[in-house]
């Protein structure tokens, strides 16, 4: 044992285990700088050439929007894009992009005014009473000074038992002089925190209630009924039962029901159509095929015959015409059809091809034809319907009470746009729905605690102590090479999580569209959530609690916290700060260097280059070229989870880099969504700024536990009074949340009825004392274009689209084909009752492509066209 004791370095002995060190930041900022600026340089000049990819919203948005034009030039973009208002953010993205960038600009200016008082107060501090020869705590042999002076600290103590940590202290004890500044700044920094979200809230609530207030959309005008008792499911037993209420005129009612058997038809549909549209697109290759064979032919051919015989006269030149059409009609007749093997028979044993063409296209006249007679069918209904008011005031009056006093029935909702209702889970009983929603609740609770053995084990490369228990060649083979060593503790374990960071989310987003809500709206903000506990748990809470220990010693610790909490304390109080480095390193990288492949979209150019050979029909070509879809939930959890880290380490030794580090990470995370969000990337969910509230929710996460690593700390330093003193702190963020939730949720929820300005409700009169064109003018002032809510849902209606959308015919060739035509009652939707005249569903077909066409990057490229600049 003594051999083995003596081969331990001393970084290694007692409870410090080294951790990355300031030269492992040094790599981990060079590699981050070196991959940012080389998207960033790439993107700068790919922009103006695939204007269909970095302009698309641009290009399909409404002249009115009146975005400024970017110039094509290397960086003036930029100065014209923090020009943009917010007025601008507000008309053509919308309340949630106005939402989401809020927070940016919020934490941005929160961060700058920690950073000044950490700079000229908290750096002075430390420097004059932790300012010690030693390394600092998780400092590894052989690194250089980066802090310049900021995380220099003295060796912590550990205290492990209550003797000792009861015990008189020294007589030069500062835990009620230096640590008082702990405690000041610990209150200071969560008052200026509570202060700006509060001011924010205030002006989202606001901004919010003025812009729905002067839009009229359909949206606003209508609300979810649920719980509708079987007596009354009709939409003229409904449509009475509201108007009996007396809040105002019912305009439409759209009864829900079990519409399962036409929306089957119609996923069937388009498989079916897809297949013969692939049919058609291999035909008409081998015909292109054939033809530049004979046109070789046909060069070959007239040469020889000039060098043979001259000019020639007219009459063998008309011959060899004649002949010439003979040939290419021969071989189109000949090509050969495609085929499809059909089995059938005892488990499918047997087989046979038949003609792919007449198939698909006999199969798909059989299911138009069962989807025509679906639609003349009477459907079951369902407990739910959308109630469309003459008015949004009555519509709010509406959502805003409660109508029955039986428990659980006749519940009225705000209704989802048009456009983002999933329909098929509007006929979903609600019990299945609620068995789906536990169902994946409890596998995202055992993904959990799944993930944490990669995570935890991810952990343990922070430190050389760990891999030396585990591999020792490998450890010293590390030591040896300090780049190698900075590039394993800081590098990978930070590009494996950000790599985590990015592909899980979108397993949380796909259960999220299975959990059966009614919008994608809901989808989204359900999305946030989920992405946010995993980032939380996995990259903040289990790094924190076994970051320095291992991994086999971590169900030890757990076991010792759950019989005296001081273990927890204690472990959690070192790994903070011995972890500081690593997140400094995961900050790094998410801002520096992954921001600019956002901005790149990177993953869309790859997978349009995958997509792309893949791609055979008309329709596929159309699809590649439409814009990318913005998701907040997978966006959102990342900038939260780094607006927590700021806050835990805004008080701790170092803060005045890692508060840099965070402006810098707000800032370009500003600019990059900004620009993503008005002019490269769609957003089709309309959730009306519904994150904010999340975001808050998430923000007191973030201060708790900034709270509760300052105990920790203090408790670990013997300042017991000081640790004492945050506790009611701790409460005071707990009571502001429940107090900020009673006075602004209702106002993030619903409109407000005095925030409603008649002149734009088409169901209230303006006042009788004020001229109407004032009053229209004064709406203008207000509002001076329509909204991208109006915009995007003019002419909608709450029908489901299996009902009413035409039937696609297939896409062969260049321009998309016109719908098949319908009789009246062919597209007879059934369900709606009302005086609004149905409105077509919109097609929107925005790119095209060849089937003969190949890839290129080049002047040829499907993202780069002629039409008008940006």
């Amino acid at each position: 044992m003594g051999s083995d004791d003596d081969d331990i370095p001393e970084y290694c002995k007692g409870e410090n285990a080294a951790a990355p060190g300031n030269k492992d930041i040094f790599v981990q900022l060079v590699i981050s700088l070196a991959l940012g600026v080389s998207a960033f340089v790439a993107f700068c000049i790919l922009r103006p050439r695939w204007k269909s990819l970095y302009a698309a919203r641009k290009r399909q948005s409404d002249p009115k929007i009146a975005l400024p034009a970017l110039p094509d030039t290397f960086f003036g973009w930029i100065p014209a894009l923090y020009r943009v208002t917010e007025e601008q953010v507000l008309a053509s993205a919308g309340l949630d992009a106005f939402v989401f960038l809020s927070f940016f600009k919020m934490s941005l200016r929160l961060f700058t005014a920690m950073l000044f008082f950490a700079v000229v107060v908290l750096w002075p501090i430390h420097k004059t009473f932790d300012a010690d020869p030693a390394d600092p705590p998780g400092g590894s042999p052989g690194n250089d000074s980066l802090y310049m002076g900021f995380a220099q600290s003295r060796p912590l103590r550990y205290p492990m038992n209550l003797d000792y940590m009861l015990a008189d202290p020294d007589p030069e004890d500062k835990s009620m002089t230096y640590l008082s500044s702990y405690l000041v700044f610990t209150w200071f920094f969560t008052l200026l925190t509570l202060y700006f979200v509060n001011s924010e809230t205030t002006k989202v609530v606001k901004i919010r209630q003025d812009y729905l207030g002067t839009q009229s959309t359909i949206t606003d005008r209508t609300f979810r009924l649920t719980g509708i008792p079987g007596d009354i499911r009709s939409e003229e037993k409904i449509k009475q039962f509201v108007e009996n209420l007396e809040i105002g005129h019912v305009r439409s009612v759209t009864l829900c029901r079990n519409w399962a058997e036409i929306d089957a038809l119609m996923a069937e549909r388009r498989v079916v159509l897809r297949k013969l549209e692939e049919a058609w697109s291999v035909y008409l290759a081998r015909d292109i095929a054939a033809e530049s064979v004979y046109n070789s032919q046909q060069r070959q051919g007239g040469d020889d015959t000039l060098q043979g015989s001259g000019n020639g006269d007219e009459e063998s030149q008309e011959n060899r015409r004649l002949l010439a059409g003979d040939g290419l009609r021969h071989l189109i007749t000949e090509r050969e059809r495609p085929k499809v093997r059909l089995r059938f028979g005892f488990l499918k044993m047997r087989s046979k091809k038949t003609d792919a063409l007449d198939y698909y296209e006999e199969k798909l006249r059989r299911i138009d034809e069962k989807i025509r007679n679906a639609r003349r069918k009477e459907y079951a209904p369902m407990d739910t319907a959308f109630v469309t008011m003459d008015s949004i005031a009555a519509c709010q009056m509406a959502v805003q009470a409660t109508i029955d006093p039986r428990p659980g029935q006749l519940l009225s909702k705000p209704a989802p746009a048009p456009s983002d209702v999933i329909w098929k889970n509007t006929y979903t009983p609600s019990y299945k729905r609620r068995l789906q929603s536990w169902a994946v609740t409890i596998f995202i609770t055992f993904l959990s605690i799944l993930w944490f053995f990669p995570v935890a084990g991810l952990a343990q490369l922070l430190s050389i102590c760990n891999i030396k228990k585990v591999a020792p060649a490998i450890a010293r083979t590390l030591l040896d090479h300090d780049i190698t060593r900075a590039f394993v503790q800081t590098g990978l374990p930070t590009l494996v999580v950000s790599l985590l960071n990015v592909l899980v989310p979108y397993l949380y987003d796909y259960l999220s569209n299975i959990q059966g809500m009614v919008s994608q709206g809901d989808v989204e903000l359900s999305t946030i959530s989920k992405n946010f506990f995993f980032i939380f748990f996995n990259i903040f809470v289990v790094y924190a609690v076994s970051g320095s220990a291992a991994l086999a010693d971590f169900w030890t610790i757990i076991t010792k916290s759950l019989i005296d909490t001081r273990t927890i304390a204690t472990r959690l109080a070192g790994s903070i700060q011995n972890l500081n480095n690593f997140y400094l390193n995961f900050i790094m990288l998410q801002g520096f260097g992954l921001f600019p492949f956002k901005l790149l979209q990177f993953g869309s150019i790859t997978l349009y280059a995958i997509y792309r050979m893949g791609a055979k029909t008309p329709r596929d070509f159309a699809e590649l070229v439409q814009p990318s879809l913005f998701n907040y939930g997978l966006y959102l959890p990342t900038a939260l989870l780094v607006f927590i880290l700021c806050l835990v380490y805004s008080v701790l030794p170092g803060a005045p880099i890692v508060l840099l580090l965070g402006v810098c990470y707000f800032a370009l995370g500003y600019f990059v969504h900004k620009y993503q969000l008005l002019y490269s990337m769609d957003q089709p969910q309309h959730a009306t700024g519904g994150a904010w509230p999340i975001i808050c929710g998430r923000v007191i996460v973030g201060l708790v536990s900034f709270q509760i690593v300052m105990i920790a700390v203090l408790v670990l330093r013997t300042a017991f009074i000081a640790a004492a003193f945050i506790a009611p702190l701790v409460i005071l963020t707990f009571w502001y949340h429940s107090h900020s939730r009673r006075r602004f949720t209702p106002l993030t929820r619903f409109i407000a009825l005095r925030s409603i300005k008649r002149a734009s409700d088409p169901g209230s009169e303006s006042r009788p004392d004020q001229d109407p064109d004032q009053v229209q003018q004064q709406t203008r002032l207000t509002r001076r274009m329509s909204t991208v809510d109006e915009d995007r849902e003019k002419g909608m209606r709450f029908v489901n689209p299996s009902l009413i959308s035409p039937l696609e015919r297939p896409w062969i060739y260049r321009d998309p084909p016109p719908p098949l035509e319908e009789s009246p009652i062919d597209s007879n939707p059934g369900s709606v009752s009302g005086n609004e005249s149905l409105a077509p569903m919109p097609q929107s077909n925005n790119g095209l492509g060849s089937v003969a066409s190949s890839f290129s990057l080049g002047d040829t490229h499907v993202w780069r066209d002629n039409s008008d600049d940006v």
